[in-house]
């Protein structure tokens, strides 16, 4: 597919429309010379973000093709079909892919989230509240599986029960525990999948 020339663009949506281009660029807020400069002699080389976007939205366009860049492709996390537990332990269900949540890349890369190494689980119970809700959708990052001396919300299995637990390294071993008071302690040995690095959830 050949490429827009913005420029052109823009000449042939004013033409369309019956508008000037020193008209347009009154309604920016420019000097009126500056769309026809813009159009005749390539200054500026490209718009402004927000003169773009008033363009764009003023005749109805995708900003690609007033030179806007093309929006990143999402990051895919696949959603897993099994629950966390967060409350008295509810045994992790088969784990099987059930569709996949496209993230914002430049979201993905503030998390420091990898392909192939990030999931989507839902949290079940309460002992994590208030924190954490039952039906939560956590991310959890698969490649961090080292929790730290303070204390961060891992993904954890405990005799074959995946649930979401508060985990910190206290001396040379891995201690659990939940966020909300009621709940009871964590016991057996724990093995650490993931840690969890975003919340989704739905307005309540």
């Amino acid at each position: 597919m050949a490429a827009i020339d913005p420029r052109a663009r823009l000449r042939e949506l004013a033409a369309a429309r019956g508008d000037s281009l020193a008209a347009l660029s009154a309604m920016l807020g420019r000097n009126l010379a500056y769309l026809q400069q813009f159009v005749t002699r390539g200054s500026p080389r490209r718009l402004a973000d927000d003169d773009r976007q008033r363009l764009s939205d003023y005749f109805g366009v995708d900003p690609t093709e007033l030179g806007g860049e093309a929006a990143p492709a999402g990051f895919a996390v696949p959603r897993l079909a099994i629950g966390v537990s967060a409350g008295a332990g509810a045994f992790v269900d088969e784990e099987v892919t059930i569709g996949a949540t496209m993230l914002d890349p430049r979201l993905a890369r503030e998390l420091g989230l990898r392909e192939g190494q990030a999931g989507i689980v839902r949290v079940r119970g309460t002992s994590m509240e208030p924190g954490l809700i039952e039906g939560d959708l956590i991310v959890v990052d698969q490649a961090t599986r080292s929790p730290g001396v303070r204390g961060e919300v891992h993904v954890i299995r405990v005799d074959g029960v995946t649930m979401v637990k508060r985990v910190r390294r206290e001396g040379g071993r891995i201690v659990a525990s939940s966020d909300n008071p009621a709940a009871p302690p964590v016991a057996g040995t724990i093995e650490v999948i993931g840690k969890v690095v975003w919340l989704m959830r739905a307005p309540r």
